[in-house]
C-alpha cells in the first residue's frame, strides 16, 4: 500500500470510502464536512492508502493544540481513520497509523489525540485512554433560574474567527485547563459558518448552541468564560429558551461551574465519550506542558517506546516553577519504568496508583509524579 497526501480535488474519495465503511451522509452535512476535508488537503494533512491505484484508506492529521494546565501544546488531531471495507483484515489501518505517527513527528506535533472506535489498534501504537468528551443533561428551567447580569455580548460568525479563537483560548488558560483542543483560525471561520448553529462572543466568554429534537430541547456544543458574570450571562441566554425547549444537553468539563449554579442539584446525566493521545515526542512534550506552580519533582525515568526509538532510554524528570524538562541521564537504579502507554496516561493526569495496577508503570518512586500531572482532562470537540 502507497501512503501519500491527498489533493484538494481528490476530497470526494473520502466520502466514498467513508459511505462504505460507515454509511452515507447527506448532502447537506456532506457540503460542510467538506470544506473541512479539502481544507485538511490544501494543507497536506489529508491522506489516503493507495492499493493498485484505489483509495483503500484514508485519515487526516488535524492542526491544532492541546491546553495542558493552562499551556498550549501543539498537537495532531488524528481524525476520520478509515479502512474499505472489502480490504480490512489485512492489516491497512495499522499501517496507516504507523505512517501517521511517523508523520506527526515530522510535522513537529509532540502529542496526537484520537477518538477510538477500536482501543486495540491504537494501544499496539503507544495511544492510550486519557480523557473524555462530556454531555450533561439540564433542566433549562433550571437555567433560567440562574442569576445574571446583562454583559455586552453580541452575535458571532466567519469574520470573527481570530477573536472567538482568542477568547476561547484565554478561557482554558485561565482555567488552567487540561485536554480542550485549540483550533486555529481558518478551522474556526468554517465551524462559525453553521447555518444551523448560533454563536455568541462576550469580552471573556463565546457560546456556541442549536435546537435538537424537534426544537423541543437545546444543544450546546461550547460555552465558556473566564468571569463568573460572563458565564452566568451565557447560560441565562440559553435558560431563556425554556418556554419552548424543556432540556439542555451540554458539552462541557466535569468540573464545569455551570454545574454549581442552579438553585437544585440532585442528578445528572452523563454520557462521555473516549478519548485517546499519544505522546510523540516525550521531551518536546514535558517542556510544552503546563504543571502546578507550587510542585517540584526530580525523578528518574527509564521509557520503552518501540515505535518512536527517540523517546526511548534512560532519562531525568525535572519539573519546577510550573515548568518541565525531560533530560538525557546514565542508567542507575530507581528508575520508574514506562512504555509509550503508560507515558501518555501519565502525561494525562491518570493517577499513579491506578498506573502501576494497570501495570503501566513500574518501578521506581513515583508519588511526585501524580501531584505533577495532576489533571481531569476533557474535551468539548469530537473530529
Amino acid at each position: 500500500m502507497e501512503i501519500r497526501a491527498l489533493a484538494p480535488d481528490e476530497a470526494d474519495t473520502v466520502r466514498d470510502i467513508r459511505a462504505r465503511a460507515f454509511g452515507p451522509l447527506p448532502d447537506e452535512v456532506w457540503a460542510r464536512r467538506s470544506r473541512l476535508v479539502r481544507q485538511s488537503a490544501e494543507a497536506g494533512r489529508q491522506f489516503a492508502g493507495l492499493d493498485g491505484g484505489a483509495v483503500v484508506a484514508t485519515g487526516a492529521l488535524l492542526d491544532m493544540t492541546q491546553w495542558w494546565h493552562g499551556r498550549a501544546v501543539p498537537a495532531a488531531g488524528v481524525s476520520a481513520i478509515t479502512v474499505a471495507p472489502e480490504e480490512r483484515g489485512r492489516g491497512l489501518g495499522r499501517r496507516l497509523m504507523s505512517d501517521l505517527l511517523e508523520r506527526c513527528a515530522d510535522l513537529g506535533h509532540p502529542l496526537a489525540m484520537l477518538y477510538p472506535a477500536t482501543t486495540r489498534l491504537y494501544r499496539s501504537l503507544g495511544w492510550e485512554h486519557a480523557g473524555g468528551w462530556h454531555h450533561v443533561d439540564l433542566s433549562t428551567e433550571a437555567l433560567r433560574t440562574i442569576a445574571a447580569e446583562r454583559v455586552p455580548v453580541r452575535r458571532a460568525g466567519p469574520g470573527d474567527a481570530a477573536e472567538v479563537a482568542a477568547v476561547v483560548g484565554g478561557t482554558h488558560r485561565t482555567a488552567l485547563d487540561s485536554g480542550p483542543v485549540g483550533w486555529p483560525e481558518a478551522r474556526w471561520r468554517v465551524l462559525l459558518d453553521d447555518p444551523d448553529a448560533y454563536h455568541y462572543l462576550a469580552e471573556d466568554g463565546f457560546l456556541s448552541y442549536r435546537w435538537a429534537e424537534g426544537n423541543a430541547g437545546l444543544e450546546v456544543s461550547r460555552l465558556v468564560a473566564s468571569s463568573e458574570r460572563t458565564l452566568r450571562a451565557l447560560w441565562a441566554i440559553v435558560g431563556s429558551g425554556s418556554s419552548t425547549a424543556e432540556s439542555v444537553r451540554a458539552c462541557v468539563s466535569p468540573m464545569d461551574p455551570v454545574l454549581w449554579l442552579p438553585r437544585e442539584r440532585e442528578r445528572e446525566a452523563v454520557h462521555r465519550s473516549q478519548w485517546m493521545l499519544r505522546v510523540v515526542d516525550a521531551p518536546a512534550a514535558i517542556a510544552a506542558r503546563g504543571y502546578p506552580a507550587g510542585v517540584a519533582a526530580g525523578v528518574p525515568l527509564e521509557i520503552d517506546d518501540p515505535q518512536r526509538p527517540a523517546n526511548s532510554g534512560h532519562w531525568r524528570l525535572e519539573i519546577e516553577d510550573g515548568r518541565g524538562r525531560l533530560e538525557r541521564s546514565a542508567a542507575g537504579s530507581g528508575a520508574v519504568r514506562l512504555g509509550p502507554r503508560g507515558l501518555s496516561a501519565l502525561y494525562c493526569g491518570i493517577p499513579v496508583p491506578t498506573l502501576r495496577r494497570a501495570g503501566l508503570l513500574e518501578g521506581g518512586d513515583a508519588e511526585a509524579l501524580g501531584a505533577a500531572f495532576a489533571a481531569t482532562p476533557f474535551s468539548l470537540d469530537y473530529f
